[in-house]
């Protein structure tokens, strides 16, 4: 059976179709929505985005392919449980980024880009996460970190369930 968004998931879309002039321009908050109701954009996921919208499944997956700022489990795109951003833009580049991404890169295993092997944590470099004089910063999902030096990474992923092998 395929993918529907609930009743208050149904509610917000038609909502935010009150806020664009053509179905299509709502195609962003709308694979938001999806990806907050089942946790990534899927195929499924992706197809009902395209109904939704009516639109074709190619044209969603191109915007999605594009956008890294999607939780996706789709062909090309797999996502760990936990994506993590490290912002890489100028003030956090003075601030020791590079060295905090490399701590990074040496607890999980894994190169900017990559998915854990278990599929727990995917590390990610944002172009910005507007928090500039709290650089270096962060995100892990949905939760922000400012002053992250390489000293703090361990600490910042045992939140999410990380282990140090």
């Amino acid at each position: 059976m395929p993918k529907q968004l609930s009743p208050e998931g149904m509610k917000e879309f038609e909502w935010l179709l009150t806020r664009y002039p053509k179905r299509r321009a709502a195609m962003l908050p709308t694979l938001r929505l999806i990806e907050k109701e089942f946790g990534k954009i899927d195929l499924e996921g992706l197809k009902l985005c395209a109904e939704l919208i009516q639109t074709s499944p190619a044209d969603v997956y191109g915007v999605v392919s594009f956008y890294t700022h999607y939780k996706c489990d789709l062909p090309g795109r797999q996502d760990g449980d936990h994506v993590i951003w490290l912002c890489h833009t100028l003030p956090c580049a003075l601030r020791g980024c590079k060295e905090t991404l490399q701590a990074l890169e040496k607890a999980l295993g894994v190169k900017t880009w990559g998915t854990t092997k278990d599929g727990k944590f995917t590390l990610k470099k944002a172009e910005c996460l507007a928090s500039c004089d709290t650089a270096p910063c962060l995100q892990v999902d949905d939760d922000h970190y400012d002053h992250v030096t390489p000293d703090k990474v361990e600490g910042v992923l045992a939140k999410y369930g990380w282990k140090k092998a």
